[in-house]
C-alpha cells in the first residue's frame, strides 16, 4: 500500500517556480530541504552573523516540522552547510539550542557560495515521527 505524500509549503514564491517544497512527509519520514536564513518577505536575516542565520534557519525548520505534524524532537539528521568552515563552532552553538533534546546525527560541510551571497549557512533536516503520530 502506497504511503500518502504530504507537501509542506511556507509560501516562498520560488517553490512554484522551481518546483520544490519546504518539506515533504511520507509516512513517518519528513525531509526538510535546504533552508536559508530569510524572513517572511525573503530578506536575509542576520547579515554577517552565522549564529543568527542558523537560528533563523531552525525557526523556519521548526515551523515546517510542526506543519507536518512533527517537531524538533523528531529530528534524526541535520546537515549544516556553510560558506566558511571556520564558522562551524558558532553555527553548532545555535544548532544545539534546537537539537539538544533530539541529539540527531550531524554533518557539517562547506560550499563555495549559495544563490544569495548574503547567506552564510543553509540547514537540511530529516525527521522521523515517533510513535506514528498522524
Amino acid at each position: 500500500m502506497a504511503q500518502e505524500r504530504q507537501l509542506i509549503s511556507n509560501g516562498n514564491p520560488m517553490e512554484e517556480i522551481v518546483g520544490f517544497s519546504r518539506a515533504v512527509r511520507v509516512g513517518d519520514f519528513i525531509a526538510v530541504g535546504g533552508t536559508a536564513p530569510v524572513d517572511a518577505s525573503g530578506k536575509t536575516v542576520g547579515i554577517g552573523d552565522v549564529r543568527a542565520q542558523t537560528r533563523q534557519c531552525f525557526e523556519i525548520i521548526k515551523r515546517a516540522l510542526e506543519d507536518a505534524g512533527s517537531g524538533l524532537q523528531d529530528i534524526v539528521r541535520t546537515r549544516v552547510i556553510l560558506t566558511d568552515i571556520d564558522t562551524w563552532r558558532d553555527a553548532i552553538e545555535a544548532r544545539k539550542e534546537y537539537c539538544r533534546e533530539s541529539r540527531p546525527v550531524d554533518t557539517i560541510m562547506a560550499v563555495s557560495r549559495f544563490v544569495n551571497p548574503e547567506w552564510l549557512v543553509e540547514i537540511e533536516v530529516d525527521a522521523v515521527v515517533a510513535g506514528g503520530r498522524p
